[in-house]
């Protein structure tokens, strides 16, 4: 929640090992409990979709200029 917005950030699912990059755009995410929510498209990438939420690991790739 405190990451500037345009941050890229490296999600990497922790049962499979996939990674996908995406940009910081919103402040979320709002349930208890979680620390990044992601599009539909990053979530398909990582494996995730029949799943809903997963562990994954965070890795800043680059802030916005």
């Amino acid at each position: 929640k405190t990451l500037p917005f345009g941050t890229i950030v490296r999600v990497t699912a922790q049962w499979n090992g996939k990674s996908v990059d995406v940009k910081i755009n919103d402040r979320g995410p709002f349930s208890h409990g979680r620390v990044i929510d992601i599009s539909t498209a990053a979530a398909r990438e990582l494996g995730m979709i029949s799943k809903g939420i997963g562990h994954v690991t965070l890795e800043i790739v680059s802030y916005p200029q």
